[in-house]
């Protein structure tokens, strides 16, 4: 399984990740990293690699939120991985956490993610992803840990910084990789018990011990914006999302123009989280104050925040090479996540 795992960094679409014998400096770190604290080179992080402070941040924040051992229950942090990657349609994170979950004895929600579009609110990821501004809530919420069975799961920064981290990733995946984890050549008929194979593989793995902060040496020390300050009660969060959040940030302003910032940045403010449309023209409506050279821009951040499952065909078009890409979408990502996790 790991084997086959590994060979699915050739599902990767639209960029060419570093083959893992070829990397070096920060992205053989982080590779090393990976395999080491996940138990395998993970596509959705390998996926980043031709933007390798990005790839660090990505990483940092999926250790130090869903890896690294705090006051919540992991199998409590994959419920909420598999619900937020549920309201977000990335049926490949549903796949992976929920396996995850089921192989730590949990059961994930019924409901599976929407074919065309994010799922209604009012799952647990709604419940943990909103409402952020009115303080952590840390108390004892998060201390015995909520079941993993029911339809909710109680807001702190350790589950904030979960949902965080998948509103991020769930739109990375949903560009660059495809519907299933498990390589197309597994057959339709196996595919269920490939997966309960990777679930079992995982659920060991998550098992283990990692202690929190081990990844923060891989980005300099940042700020703290004051819209993650839920993050503030637990170190390594806080360092995890302000080493994310800059690297992000810087992403934006060397890849994204300042007025595709601007619209992306207004269009989420004024978003209920509701699927925008059916089709893209939504988006090509949205674009149309921009200058013809910026609308490629737009048009892909604008599709990666608000519909990602819709971005994949339109990250072929940008045509400004394998960085430009990734920091664009991962700068859209981002800010999408911080405007769902308040």
């Amino acid at each position: 399984m790991r084997r086959a795992l590994r060979r699915s960094l050739a599902q990767v679409r639209h960029v060419t990740p570093v083959p893992p014998g070829a990397a070096r400096g920060l992205v053989a770190d982080v590779y090393a990293r990976v395999e080491r604290d996940f138990g395998m080179l993970a596509p959705p992080i390998a996926l980043h690699s031709a933007a390798p402070e990005v790839m660090a941040g990505a990483w940092i924040l999926l250790r130090e939120s869903l890896l690294a051992e705090g006051k919540v229950p992991r199998a409590t942090k994959e419920q909420v991985a598999t619900e937020v990657s549920q309201e977000n349609a990335c049926p490949y994170c549903v796949d992976v956490h929920g396996a995850t979950l089921r192989g730590l004895g949990g059961r994930p929600a019924a409901s599976g993610p929407a074919a065309s579009g994010p799922a209604a609110s009012g799952t647990a990821s709604g419940a943990v992803a909103s409402g952020a501004a009115s303080g952590p809530g840390i108390s004892g919420s998060e201390v015995s840990g909520p079941s993993v069975s029911g339809p909710s799961v109680a807001r702190g920064p350790e589950t904030m910084a979960v949902a965080l981290t998948f509103h991020y990733l769930n739109r990375m995946v949903n560009v660059f990789l495809g519907e299933s984890p498990l390589p197309p050549e597994v057959p339709g008929v196996m595919r269920g018990g490939a997966l309960r194979v990777l679930g079992a593989m995982m659920g060991s793995q998550a098992r283990r011990s990692r202690p929190p902060g081990d990844s923060l040496d891989l980005l300099p020390e940042a700020p703290l914006p004051p819209d993650l300050a839920w993050a503030s009660a637990y170190p390594h969060l806080a360092g995890a999302v302000a080493r994310a959040d800059a690297a992000m940030t810087a992403a934006g302003e060397r890849s994204v123009p300042a007025r595709v910032r601007e619209l992306v940045t207004e269009r989420l403010a004024a978003w209920d989280g509701k699927p925008p449309g059916v089709s893209r023209s939504w988006a090509d409506e949205a674009v149309k104050g921009l200058p013809s050279a910026e609308r490629p821009s737009g048009r892909l951040a604008l599709l990666t925040a608000l519909a990602s499952y819709q971005a994949g065909p339109v990250a072929a078009d940008l045509g400004k090479g394998d960085r430009v890409l990734l920091e664009t979408t991962a700068w859209a990502s981002l800010t999408a996540a911080r405007a769902r996790v308040r």
